[in-house]
């Protein structure tokens, strides 16, 4: 009797000791829930924001096709100085002995039209409704990513923490073996035995925490931030009868799902961009006009004068001998005003006016506005390659949606039959987790009093491990199941 006394009381304060040896994290902890995570990786995770830069592609791209609608414009200065000297054009002489100074501008108008154009806008707006589809979708996979890899960090730390627990039963188990083997009731082998079934546990502890490291790693990850430290996931998931209808559920991923959606808004795409195609058969009506004016001066000022004056004096020599011929056979004569012919100062400082013209100062160009409509009739069937091409992808666009509405009532159904069955097993892994550490309970106070052997013991304990493991694992899986089943659905479903 003394012995058994002996034993429970050295048992007792050595479990004591045990417990009070577990140390304990003093170190600040900060809480992550699911939907904060899920918040965080649709803000910074780098292949989202890569999906969502399209959206600035596709308001361009309206932009462009409501523009096509007006009429472009073209704005052209040129400036040109081109170096005196005599060239030879067709036989003749041309030229000057002063450089010569040129500018122009010219703004030009040209409107097209044809059904193409106006099929155009439509055809956009339908390409940005799709980009916006897709971006949707892409935010859809990624909260399904972060809701499985979220729950797969939870079911490491549930692990961890049974591995921890069971740590501790092994120091428990080994301050046993040590205590019996005091009071003469245990051997040697029992405590090497115990001592064995530690250290294993211990790494299997240390493997298990490190595994909760490198899944919140990968989490963080998707989310596309850094991890801070000492983060404390939140295990907020109940458990919770099915109450949902298959039916509805297949109905609501028809309508609701953002892939199909997207797909959906891909073949309105491919069917206008058929229409676009079609209607550049269509005769194309061209408009164009424009404003625009010129320069033109030599760079001797005095040049053109000379010339000029050189003229006057040539004219005058030429009336005079005209003159001068009609007065010699008697014949009516205006030799008095051929004198008159002269090149007087203000005619010379006309012309360095208007020799003074570059850069800016132009003469306006006339005006002119063309129409032009024109109906293509052969370009080596080019237009109907097009065509047949955009026909063909409207063709794969609808085969396409047909094959997600059938892939989505397989995914729905297997993800409903799955969860089911998941939530099934769920109730029978937590029956059995509780008949085993039962079982551990019962094997551990018969072994306290020398009713069974160590090996006894660490069976039990193994058995209780493994229905505690799967109960974790049924119970994660029930949850990734209801994940899995909201991502085929295509939305949260509580």
């Amino acid at each position: 009797m003394m012995r058994t006394l002996l034993f429970i009381g050295l048992f007792a304060a050595v479990t004591r000791v045990s417990a009070q040896a577990v140390p304990q994290d003093s170190a600040a902890t900060t809480t992550l829930t699911i939907e904060q995570a899920i918040e965080l990786a649709r803000r910074n995770n780098p292949e989202l924001q890569q999906t969502l830069n399209n959206r600035i592609g596709a308001q361009a791209a309206v932009r462009s096709a409501y523009g096509a609608l007006l009429p472009s414009a073209d704005a052209a200065l040129s400036v040109q100085r081109q170096q005196g000297g005599q060239q030879i054009f067709s036989g003749t002489s041309l030229g000057a002995s002063s450089d010569v100074r040129q500018s122009s501008y010219d703004i030009g108008f040209n409107y097209r039209l044809n059904s193409a154009t106006l099929i155009t806008p439509s055809l956009q707006r339908a390409n940005r409704d799709a980009v916006e589809a897709d971006i949707t979708g892409a935010s859809e996979i990624l909260r399904s990513n972060v809701s499985q890899q979220y729950l797969t960090a939870l079911r490491a730390e549930a692990n961890a923490d049974l591995q921890d627990s069971l740590v501790v039963v092994s120091q428990q188990e080994l301050v046993l073996a040590q205590a019996r083997e005091i009071v003469g009731s245990g051997t040697q082998l029992d405590v090497q035995r115990a001592e064995v079934a530690l250290g294993q546990q211990q790494v299997q502890a240390l493997q298990a925490r490190s595994q909760v490291e490198i899944e919140k790693l990968r989490l963080f990850q998707l989310m596309g931030t850094q991890q801070p430290a000492n983060v404390k996931l939140v295990s907020q998931f109940p458990v919770t009868p099915l109450t949902l209808n298959l039916q509805e559920l297949i109905a609501s991923a028809h309508t609701q799902n953002p892939s199909v959606l997207a797909l959906r808004s891909r073949q309105h795409v491919a069917d206008l961009n058929v229409r676009r195609e079609k209607g550049e058969y269509s005769p194309t009506l061209s408009i164009s006009t424009g404003v625009g004016g010129y320069t033109y001066g030599y760079t001797n000022s005095s040049f053109p004068v000379q010339q000029a004056a050189a003229q006057a004096d040539a004219a005058r020599a030429s009336c005079i001998r005209t003159e001068e011929v009609r007065a010699a056979l008697n014949l009516s004569n205006q030799l008095a005003e051929c004198n008159a012919i002269s090149f007087t100062p203000a005619d010379a400082a006309a012309i360095r006016e208007g020799n003074s013209k570059f850069p800016f100062n132009f003469t306006k160009a006339p005006r002119s506005i063309t129409a032009t409509l024109s109906l293509p009739l052969f370009d080596g069937f080019s237009r109907e390659q097009r065509l047949q091409e955009a026909m063909a992808n409207r063709s794969d666009a609808r085969y396409a949606v047909r094959a997600k509405e059938l892939a989505l009532t397989a995914d729905v159904t297997a993800a409903y039959l799955i969860l089911t069955t998941a939530g099934k097993t769920v109730a029978l892994q937590e029956q059995n987790a509780a008949k085993a550490k039962q079982e551990l309970k019962l094997v551990q106070d018969r072994y306290k009093i020398g009713a069974t052997t160590f090996v006894d013991l660490t069976e039990s304990r193994a058995t209780y491990e493994r229905a505690e493991s799967d109960r974790i694992t049924a119970i994660y899986d029930y949850h990734k199941a209801f994940a899995a089943l909201e991502s085929a659905v295509g939305h949260p479903l509580r």
